[in-house]
């Protein structure tokens, strides 16, 4: 195999574009086609760059009789393990890129299925004080109804698109479940992504803090300026629960794609530990406060306080995971 060939077969492994590659070479993107081409050869310091940049001798690179590089096959009776004594799983590069695509395509509708919920309640809100001050020409238990119908609507539209993509996850589950032992390379690959990725990461999140901040103006400005009209109250929390929804779309979204990147560098809230502290407490917390959060909000039919819930919810985590991993520690 030519170096033309093992450069295209390296780069296709490692997922990345000839504009990356020519980014880490420091050259441009015709050098990079024209190498891939076999109309050029890079020179000695470049040839010494590829072979860091991936992980490979420079031997493999020059010697045409060198055939490509096989995946390292381990059998299950040679399971890796750390020092511990824990099984390790194994993740080649491959595997890796494929989690991160899945993550940035399932990042946009598991954050529409969010958006649904909150919304949802919007028109049963509105219908319902619509029909009782005769704004619709519906009644008021004719509104509620129609508002109903539309709140379940929505409600299954989002439970779709969380059911499919939770089964397109499926083969990607033990990744933020098992410690893993990722093949080499993988590392820098990921934080190279996750560096350039940062900025955005930080803008959404920063914008959707700030929509669910200012949500509550809404009804400040029906005080305000019409008192405690109940239809005018009613839009406005239409507009409250609008502003929250989209907010936490951004939130979803962008933390879908940053957790992809910990949960392949095992950092943040996919630690070695905090995977034992989710398999002990974490299904079980969240399974409460969604019950409660549904429980109570149907039974006050104060959605534009319930979600309320939530944030206090993530706190009281943050709290019971602090004091899991000290004393898993």
């Amino acid at each position: 195999m030519i170096l033309a060939d093992k450069i295209i077969n390296l780069r296709k492994r490692a997922g990345w574009s000839q504009e990356e590659l020519a980014e880490k070479m420091g050259v441009s993107r015709q050098s990079i086609s024209k190498w891939e081409g076999a109309q050029s050869v890079p020179d000695m310091n470049r040839i010494l760059r590829l072979s860091e940049i991936f992980c490979v001798s420079t031997d493999y690179l020059l010697r045409d009789d060198m055939e490509d590089l096989q995946p390292s096959v381990i059998s299950d009776t040679e399971q890796i393990k750390d020092n511990k004594g824990e099984i390790l799983s194994n993740v080649s590069l491959e595997m890796a890129n494929a989690y991160l695509d899945y993550c940035k395509r399932s990042s946009f509708s598991i954050a529409l299925g969010v958006m649904l919920c909150i919304l949802s309640p919007v028109l049963l809100i509105c219908f319902s004080v619509a029909g009782e001050m005769k704004k619709i020409p519906l009644g008021e238990e004719q509104g509620a109804m129609l508002g109903m119908i539309v709140l379940l609507c929505m409600v299954a539209g989002a439970v779709v698109i969380f059911i499919i993509n939770e089964h397109r996850g499926t083969p990607y589950k033990f990744l933020e479940k098992e410690p893993l032992d990722t093949e080499y390379g993988i590392d820098g690959m990921v934080c190279d992504k996750m560096k350039k990725y940062e900025k955005v990461h930080m803008a959404e999140i920063s914008m959707g803090v700030a929509l669910c901040i200012i949500s509550c103006i809404p009804i400040f400005l029906v005080q305000l300026f019409y008192g405690d009209d109940d239809f005018s109250s009613a839009i406005a929390v239409g507009f409250l629960l609008i502003l929250v929804s989209i907010g936490v779309f951004f939130i979803v979204r962008t933390s879908i794609i940053w957790g992809g990147y910990q949960v392949l560098l095992e950092e943040g809230n996919y630690t070695r530990i905090a995977k034992k502290q989710n398999k002990s407490i974490g299904n079980i917390y969240w399974g409460i406060v969604t019950a409660l959060y549904i429980l109570i909000s149907f039974v006050t039919m104060k959605w534009e306080i319930t979600w309320v819930i939530w944030p206090v919810a993530g706190i009281l985590y943050s709290v019971v995971t602090v004091i899991y991993r000290n004393y898993a520690k």
